[in-house]
C-alpha cells in the first residue's frame, strides 16, 4: 500500500486539511490518508492548544464518511512531545512492508533544518511538500517532491480568533466539527 502520513496540530482541524488530505491522496495515488494530532507540537506556543482528545475528536468528526482518511492517536497516546522521527518511525513498524509518504504544508520548509534527526526521516518516508498561499515553493532540497494543492487560504489561528471574537466561522470548518466546537464551547 501507499500510505500518506499528514500530521499537524488540527487546532482544530478545516476544510483546507481535508482538501489537502484528498488532493494528496489523488495526486499520489494513495491508498489512504492517516491524520496524526500531535500531542504537544515541538515548535509551538502550546498555550492556545485544545487538549488532545478534544483534537483527535475532531479529526474522527471531520473524516466520517471517508473511507479513505483515518485518524491515529499514536502522538496522542505517547503523552509528549511528539518529534516526527518517532512517529515515522512507529507508523514503519506498522506498516513495514508499505511505502509512506510524509505530507506537510509549504509553511513548514523553513523549520524543516530545527527537525530531529531529519536525516533518518528523509530514508524512511518520501518526503512531500505541498502548496500553502502565502509560503511560496522556494529553496527546496532534493529530497523533497513538491506537489500543488488547490488554494485555500484557512488557517486554526484565523478559525481561533474568529470565535475569540465572536465571529462566524461555520464555512471554514466541517459541520460536525462546528457544532462540537460550539457544545464544548472551544477556543473561548
Amino acid at each position: 500500500m501507499r500510505i500518506g502520513l499528514l500530521g499537524g496540530t488540527f487546532n482544530p482541524i478545516h476544510v483546507g486539511h481535508l482538501i489537502l488530505a484528498e488532493e494528496a491522496r489523488e495526486k499520489l495515488g494513495l491508498d489512504k490518508v492517516i491524520f496524526v494530532p500531535a500531542f504537544l507540537p515541538p515548535h509551538k506556543d502550546n498555550s492556545d492548544i485544545a487538549k488532545a482528545s478534544d483534537r483527535f475528536t475532531m479529526v474522527k468528526l471531520a473524516i466520517a464518511g471517508n473511507k479513505n482518511l483515518l485518524a491515529s492517536d499514536i502522538e496522542i497516546k505517547r503523552d509528549g512531545r511528539s518529534y516526527t522521527i518517532d512517529t515515522i518511525r512507529e507508523f514503519k513498524t506498522k506498516y513495514p512492508e508499505d511505502e509512506l509518504y510524509f505530507i506537510i504544508g509549504s509553511d513548514l520548509l523553513k523549520y524543516l533544518d530545527e527537525w530531529k534527526d531529519l536525516g533518518d526521516i528523509i530514508k524512511m518516508v518520501k518526503f512531500i511538500v505541498a502548496t500553502r498561499p502565502g509560503y511560496p515553493l522556494e529553496k527546496i532540497p532534493s529530497y523533497i517532491k513538491t506537489m500543488e494543492i488547490r488554494a485555500v487560504d484557512i488557517s486554526a489561528f484565523e478559525i481561533r480568533g474568529k470565535i475569540k471574537e465572536d465571529k462566524s466561522f461555520r464555512y471554514l470548518i466541517p459541520e460536525r466539527v462546528f457544532n462540537y466546537i460550539n457544545k464544548k464551547r472551544l477556543y473561548k
